[in-house]
C-alpha cells in the first residue's frame, strides 16, 4: 500500500510546554482540520481547545490503553480521516505514548507528518548557557538498581551536554546520583518553563541546593572538560573496539564510534581499531 492509497494522515503536533500563547497557527488549524484528536489526557488537552474554540472530537491514547485504541485508530485513518495526536505539553513521543500509533501508521503506508513546536528539551537546552552542537537527551532515568547505574555509567563518556527530566520529588537524589557518575560539572535545572512562576537554578553537580520544586524539571549537565575526562583502561579501549567492529561498522566509522565514546583523539582511536581488526584477523 501506498502512502497516497492509504487515505489519512497522523499529525504529530507539538502543544505547549506551558504558556498557551506557544500553540503555532499552523497547529491550530490542524487541530480544528482533522476529524480526531488523540490525545494522552483529554481533560487536559479539552483546556488548550477551550482557549482556541477547537471543538475536534476527543479520544484518550496514553500508554495502559494504547495497544487497543491503535487498531481503532488506524481503521479510521484507511477510511480516510486524518487526526491530530497530541501529548499533555510539548512534542509528542519525547518521553510520552504515541510510538505504537506512528510506528503502526507507517507499517500501514499511512502517512505522519510532524508539527513542530514547544520541547522542553530544547527550551532547557538553549537556556542553560552550555554547548548546543552535541547534546544527548537520557529523558527519565530508571528508578533504582543496577539499570540505573549502568545507563549512568554509559553516559559518563558522552562529550556533550546531556539533558533529563525528573520529577520534582525524585530530583535531590538524582542529582546525588549525577553527581557520583559524572562528577563535579556545571547543572541547569529548569523547572514551570514558559510559565508564571518560570526558573532555571544554575550551580555545580555537588552543591547545588534545591529549594521546594513543583512540576516536571528539565536537568541539563554540561558536557566533560577535556582534562577532566577520565582515560580509558587500555583493556577497555580493546572491548570497545572489538564490540564495534563485530556489530560490522567499517574500520573508519568504528574509530569515530569509539572516539566519541571515550574522547579520544581520532588517530589514537584508529590506530586502535586498526590493532584490533589485525589482532582479529590472525
Amino acid at each position: 500500500m501506498t502512502v497516497s492509497d492509504a487515505g489519512g494522515v497522523v499529525y504529530v503536533v507539538a502543544t505547549p510546554i506551558g504558556n498557551l500563547e506557544d500553540l503555532s497557527p499552523r497547529a491550530q488549524r490542524i487541530l480544528r482540520e482533522v476529524a480526531l484528536i488523540a490525545c494522552e489526557d483529554t481533560r487536559h488537552t479539552a483546556l488548550l481547545c477551550q482557549r482556541y474554540a477547537i471543538t475536534t472530537p476527543r479520544v484518550s491514547l496514553h500508554a495502559h490503553n494504547e495497544a487497543k485504541r491503535v487498531p481503532e485508530l488506524l481503521e479510521r485513518l484507511a477510511r480516510g480521516e486524518s487526526l491530530a495526536l497530541v501529548s499533555d505539553a510539548g512534542t509528542p513521543l519525547v518521553s510520552d505514548p504515541g510510538e505504537r500509533l506512528v510506528r503502526a501508521a507507517l507499517d500501514a503506508g499511512i502517512a505522519v507528518v510532524p508539527v513542530p513546536g514547544p520541547s522542553a528539551v530544547l527550551a532547557a537546552l538553549v537556556a542553560s548557557g552550555f554547548a548546543t552542537r552535541r547534546f544527548a537527551f537520557a529523558g527519565f532515568l530508571p528508578r533504582k538498581g543496577s539499570e540505573r547505574g549502568e545507563t549512568l555509567a554509559a553516559l559518563r563518556g558522552f562529550p556533550g551536554t546531556l539533558v533529563f527530566f525528573e520529577a520534582p520529588n525524585r530530583a535531590a537524589d538524582t542529582l546525588v546520583d549525577l553527581h557520583a557518575a559524572l562528577g563535579p560539572r556545571r547543572v541547569a535545572l529548569a523547572r514551570e518553563l514558559t510559565k508564571r512562576h518560570e526558573s532555571v537554578l544554575r550551580g555545580q553537580l555537588g552543591e547545588l541546593s534545591l529549594e521546594e520544586l513543583r512540576g516536571e524539571l528539565t536537568i541539563v549537565v554540561e558536557g566533560p572538560s577535556d582534562d577532566a575526562r577520565t582515560p580509558a583502561a587500555p583493556e577497555e579501549l580493546d572491548a570497545a573496539a572489538d564490540r564495534l567492529l563485530a556489530s560490522g561498522l567499517s574500520r573508519r566509522d568504528a574509530a569515530r564510534r569509539l572516539a566519541a565514546e571515550l574522547g579520544l583523539p581520532k588517530r589514537d582511536a584508529y590506530a586502535r581499531v586498526l590493532a584490533r581488526a589485525k589482532r582479529g584477523a590472525s
